[in-house]
Formats: structure tokens, sequence, C-alpha cells
């Protein structure tokens, strides 16, 4: 599987073009501004994004989502918890810096143990609610996507709309801490980090922050 980073948007948030070797199918996850860049990366790898995944409904992670999916006929999918997150923040991005972005349409509604596939790879839905209503991750073979539910070192904020402390706590401790201790994790924001990592060193998980 084959993975590019594209740091996007105001905010730096982490957009991922993943693709599947010896197929020209890919997903494009978080595409949260800065859609030309996106557009250039795929169009210059051949690429045919067959779906764009939002991990949540904060802006700063869909900015861009309504004009490549435009752009390639591609649905946008999302949890349908999140569908009044994605509401409430495209009327709230003013006040981030983030202009007036456009809602995109959601043509797939995720749900837990959902499939996402592309070529011959195959990714799986979890839900991890905490950081919104419907958070998700998509955990792959030995890597998982995980927006902004679990960062290097930190969590997701929870003092936004649909966040709430326990939930991420248990979301990450019954989801992604189910996962082997080498799973590559790719954040919403900043470096990755593996599950391991964040098992022995993450101190909102370890209680160090207390």
């Amino acid at each position: 599987m084959n993975i590019e980073r594209i740091i996007v948007g105001p905010l730096a948030t982490n957009c991922y073009v993943v693709s599947c070797p010896g197929s020209d199918d890919s997903i494009v996850i978080d595409p949260g501004g800065d859609g030309d860049r996106i557009a250039s990366y795929v169009d210059g790898a051949g690429l045919s994004p067959v779906l764009i995944v939002l991990t949540h409904g904060h802006s700063d992670h869909f900015a861009a989502a309504a004009a490549l999916a435009r752009r390639y006929g591609t649905p946008v999918a999302m949890h349908g918890d999140d569908l009044d997150t994605l509401a409430r923040s495209a009327a709230d991005a003013p006040m981030w810096g983030l202009g007036r972005p456009e809602p995109p349409e959601i043509g797939r509604e995720l749900c837990a143990g959902d499939t996402i596939r592309f070529g011959s790879c195959e990714g799986t839905v979890l839900h991890t609610p905490g950081h919104t209503k419907g958070g998700i991750c998509i955990a792959f073979d030995g890597v998982v996507f995980a927006g902004d539910t679990l960062f290097a070192g930190s969590i997701g904020r929870t003092d936004f709309y649909g966040g709430d402390m326990e939930t991420i706590l248990e979301s990450i401790r019954q989801e992604l801490f189910a996962l082997p201790d080498g799973t590559v994790v790719h954040t919403g924001h900043g470096p990755s980090t593996t599950i391991g990592e964040e098992k022995a060193g993450n101190p909102f998980l370890t209680g160090d922050w207390v």
C-alpha cells in the first residue's frame, strides 16, 4: 500500500492519498484544504480516487472534499453521526481562518465494521467517538489512519461540539489499543506514531497528565 501525506490548510491537517500497488485505484483521506495540491499529486501519480473519506466532520478535514468529489466524480464517505458536526463546522469555519468551505454531499454513510476497498486493498472502519460523535479510524494490516482521535503523545480535543473526554479515552483503549503494538498510526495532525509507543508513553492514556 502506498501512502502519500500532504499537509494542507491553515491548521496543517494531514491529508493522505492511499493507493494500491498494481492498480490506479486510491482513496483520499481528510482533504482539509489545498485541493489543487492534492489533485496535482493524484494526477501526477496517475491515480483514480474511488472514495474520499472523512475521519470526522470538522472543516479542517473536509474543506477541499466537495471540489475533489466533483473533479473526480468520487463519492464522499463519513460516519452518519457526524452529519450535524459537518454542518456546524462549516458555519464556524471563518473563526478558524478557514474561510467558508463548501460542505460536501455525503454519498456514503459509514458504520463500524464497514469495509473500504480500492484495488486489492481493504480497510476496516472503526467507530471512535470522543473528538466528535461520528469520529472514525480506518484500520489496514499494520496501519491505521486515526484522524483526530489519537496523536503522538496526545489525543484529540474534546471541548468542541460532540466531544467527550471519557468517550475518546474509551475509544482509544477499546478500538485502537486492540491493534498490534507495531501498527503505524497516521494521525490527523503532526507526526506518525505506533500503537505500542502510545500505550507505553501517551500521558493521557497512562494518567501522567493529571
